[in-house]
């Protein structure tokens, strides 16, 4: 893969880009505590299909820029990061794949851009309203998702992380995946990203600013953009019932659940993951 800065939106992104450069843009969009290293399956089935892809480390990611502070990390933000690299391509659409917070980006890009965007795929994170909606009144959701309000406590989960060499992170990967998904060198590539100055910080401001700066949804949240949400149905984090209720706020979408898979579905399906994006981003070939 060929690594290059890109500048979007007032920052510098690590990208990795492969593929042939006349090829149809495909941007991918990881998620915590990941970088672009997660997508090492995707990446070379997707090129040598004939797909341009890029694949940044978002903002506060292992080598990218890592602005100071809560409010730099907001949704409205991180879209407007992804359409400055569809820019930066020279491209007026792109197909967009996202996991985990990349999902939830790609969720608020189709919302406010959905002109710039051919085709989306999410994997494993609901439509942002549908969530909101579940952290309320789903108290098993809620307490699946306590590391979010954790998160919010100032200085204290990036110190503790570092202090113990980065074991709540570590561990979590390892048993909320299928045994062997994350090999050790896999875990050593991602302590060396997270442990670039400013990064831990910057990646739990993601979380910081969902709550503390939340963004403003539309009057109309459907979604336009033709949708594929992948999800696997052992996850630990986020209850399969939060899949059917986004589908259903999309005008094109479409919901596979792979029964085997964990939140980490693209590591341990990688192959039926790969087919699946692949037929769908051909059919928008012929939209």
């Amino acid at each position: 893969m060929d690594y290059q800065f890109i500048e979007t939106n007032g920052i510098h992104l690590h990208v990795g880009q492969d593929g042939p450069s006349d090829g149809q843009l495909v941007i991918l969009l990881h998620g915590f505590p990941e970088f672009s290293y997660g997508w090492k399956r995707q990446i070379p089935y997707l090129s040598s299909a004939g797909y341009r892809v890029w694949a940044p480390d978002q903002r506060g990611y292992n080598l990218s820029d890592k602005p100071d502070g809560i409010a730099a990390y907001t949704l409205d933000i991180l879209a407007d990061d992804v359409i400055g690299l569809i820019k930066a391509a020279g491209q007026e659409k792109a197909f967009l794949v996202g996991h985990d917070w990349g999902a939830a980006v790609a969720w608020w890009v189709a919302t406010k851009y959905p002109d710039r965007i051919a085709r989306m795929i999410v994997m494993n994170v609901p439509h942002g309203l549908v969530l909101q909606r579940h952290l309320r009144r789903n108290i098993k959701q809620l307490c699946r998702s306590w590391y979010i309000f954790f998160f919010q406590l100032p200085w204290l989960p990036e110190r503790l992380a570092r202090l113990r060499n980065w074991n709540m992170p570590t561990q979590s990967l390892k048993n909320s995946s299928r045994p062997g998904t994350f090999t050790q060198n896999d875990l050593d590539i991602y302590r060396q990203a997270w442990s670039q100055p400013k990064a831990y910080r910057s990646m739990l401001n993601w979380y910081r600013a969902l709550i503390q700066k939340p963004p403003t949804l539309p009057a109309n949240p459907r979604i336009t953009v033709p949708t594929l949400l992948i999800w696997g149905a052992q996850d630990r984090f986020l209850g399969r019932e939060l899949a059917q209720p986004s589908i259903d706020l999309c005008d094109d979408g479409r919901l596979i659940f792979i029964e085997e898979a964990t939140h980490w579905v693209q590591h341990e399906e990688a192959e039926q993951v790969n087919e699946l994006i692949a037929i769908f981003l051909s059919n928008g070939m012929k939209d």
